[in-house]
């Protein structure tokens, strides 16, 4: 659950703003996103590796 303290007379639309920056930062969202399809263990598996090789060869190019 999210709290958020308001202070007095604080603007109702800067409230919502920090509201949705908490939500955010929380990852809810995110996360359901990620459940609403079953990967298999090993294609997250491959896809890792996959985005590894891929990090580590643009950190070599910047070299």
């Amino acid at each position: 659950m999210i709290i958020m303290k308001l202070q007095e007379g604080e603007n109702i639309e800067r409230a919502l703003k920090k509201f949705k920056r908490k939500y955010e930062r929380t990852g809810v969202l995110k996360e359901l996103r990620r459940r609403q399809y079953f990967t298999k263990p090993s294609i997250e598996k491959r896809e890792a590796m996959q985005h590894a090789i891929y990090v580590e060869h643009t950190y070599r190019q910047e070299e």
